[in-house]
C-alpha cells in the first residue's frame, strides 16, 4: 500500500532534522548560558569577561545559523530563539554598561520580536544597576537608570505588544515602578 521510497526518503529527512535539532538545542543552550554569564559578568563590572563569553555565545548561534541555511526550519526551534534573545540582551546591556546608549545587536536571525524581547529584559538589568547605585550613594546614576528605563518602556509603549511580548512588556513596565521606588527612597533619604 505505502510507497515505501518515499517513506524512507521521510524518514531519512526526519532524522536528519531530528539529528540537528538535539544539536541546535545543546549550541543554544550554550549560548544562552554564556550570554547569561555575561551580564552577571557586567554586573561585576568585568566588561572583558563579557565580552569573551559573548563572543562565545555569538560562534555558538552562528553554527546553529549555518545549519539554518540547509534545514531552515531550524531557525524558529525555541531553544534558538531563546539563546538569540538573551544573546540580545546582553549585547544591549554591554553597549550600555560602555557607552549609555543602546542600538542594533547584529545577527542572522534576530528580528523584531527577538530584539523587542530582550530590549524588555534589559530594563531588568538596569534596575540592578540602579540597586547597586543606591547602595553606593551615587543618586545622579541612580537618577539616569531611572531616566533609561523609562524611556525604554515609553518606546515600547507606543508599540502594540500582544502574546509573549506583552508579557516582557509588563516586565519592564514592573521594573520601571520598581526604579520609581527606588528613585523615590534615595531622593526623601537625602
Amino acid at each position: 500500500m505505502l510507497d515505501q521510497a518515499h517513506i524512507d526518503s521521510v524518514k531519512a529527512r526526519h532524522a536528519a532534522y531530528e539529528s540537528a535539532r538535539r544539536e541546535v538545542i545543546t549550541l543554544s543552550g550554550n549560548a544562552l548560558a554564556a550570554s547569561k554569564r555575561a551580564i552577571f559578568a557586567l554586573h561585576r563590572d568585568d566588561v572583558a569577561g563579557a565580552e569573551k563569553l559573548l563572543a562565545d555565545a555569538k560562534v555558538g548561534l552562528e553554527a546553529v545559523a549555518a545549519k539554518a541555511k540547509v534545514l531552515p526550519d531550524i531557525a524558529s526551534e525555541g531553544s534558538y530563539r531563546a539563546g538569540l534573545e538573551e544573546f540580545v540582551e546582553a549585547s544591549l546591556y554591554l553597549q550600555y554598561v560602555r557607552n549609555g546608549k543602546v542600538g542594533a545587536v547584529a545577527g542572522e536571525h534576530i528580528d523584531h520580536d527577538i530584539y523587542l524581547g530582550g530590549l524588555s529584559d534589559l530594563a531588568g538589568e538596569i534596575l540592578r544597576r540602579q540597586v547597586r547605585y543606591a547602595t553606593e550613594r551615587k543618586f545622579d546614576d541612580v537618577k539616569k537608570a531611572h531616566a533609561d528605563i523609562e524611556e525604554i518602556v515609553g518606546r515600547l509603549l507606543e508599540m502594540d505588544l500582544g502574546g509573549y511580548l506583552r508579557t516582557k512588556f509588563d516586565q519592564a513596565k514592573n521594573a520601571l515602578r520598581k526604579a520609581e521606588e527606588i528613585l523615590y527612597e534615595t531622593t526623601i533619604r537625602r
